[in-house]
């Protein structure tokens, strides 16, 4: 089948996504910029990181796809898989939100955004298998070191909050936004590949 209908549907959850998340923000109580910092300015801090985060994921689905032509039903799935884990981002953002970049809403944070990470490699994984080794998306990912650079990063976050006492919690924001910055830059791999294959 084609994957026409897959991405539509992928766009709209995640544009769902993003509402749910901006919807939660609170206005200030008062005026003053500094009522916007002191009502607003950590809820509009984390959903700025999460935006951030669906925004590399809406980026990089839309260009591995325009590597694949037919999917099979365990796509789809694997499809289901990863919007299932983005859209817990609007829960667990609004969690670490209230409680002040608390430990515990850190940690399951990271593990949100690792869950999501490993969720887009089987996705990927799964299409290159439909594929094949000679696959234009097996060329494009190669051996994945962004992936696996990111994935240690949200580790090295994860463990951050839950070793280190008093600044764990800031430490893990920290590497989680380090994370976010890597991705940001467009990733030149598919890219290219793409650019040849519409040659």
């Amino acid at each position: 089948m084609r994957t026409s209908r897959l991405e539509a549907f992928s766009d709209g959850v995640l544009a769902i996504i993003i509402t749910i998340m901006v919807l939660e923000l609170k206005p200030p109580s008062g005026h003053q910029l500094s009522d916007l910092v002191h009502t607003s300015g950590v809820g509009l801090l984390t959903y700025l990181l999460s935006f951030v985060y669906v925004g590399i994921y809406w980026n990089n689905h839309h260009h591995m796809f325009h590597l694949v032509r037919t999917i099979r039903g365990s796509v789809l799935w694997a499809n289901l898989g990863l919007l299932f884990f983005l859209s817990l981002f609007p829960f667990t953002t609004v969690w670490v939100e209230e409680s002040h970049f608390a430990r515990t809403p850190v940690v399951v944070y990271g593990l949100n955004l690792l869950a999501a990470g490993v969720a887009y490699v089987i996705l990927q994984t799964v299409i290159i298998r439909q594929q094949g080794p000679d696959s234009p998306l097996h060329e494009a990912v190669g051996n994945d070191l962004k992936g696996k650079i990111s994935t240690a990063g949200n580790v090295l976050g994860v463990l951050s909050a839950l070793l280190i006492p008093h600044i764990g919690a800031t430490v893990a924001m920290v590497c989680y936004a380090c994370v976010a910055v890597f991705w940001v830059v467009p990733d030149r791999r598919v890219d290219r590949v793409v650019q040849q294959h519409e040659v």
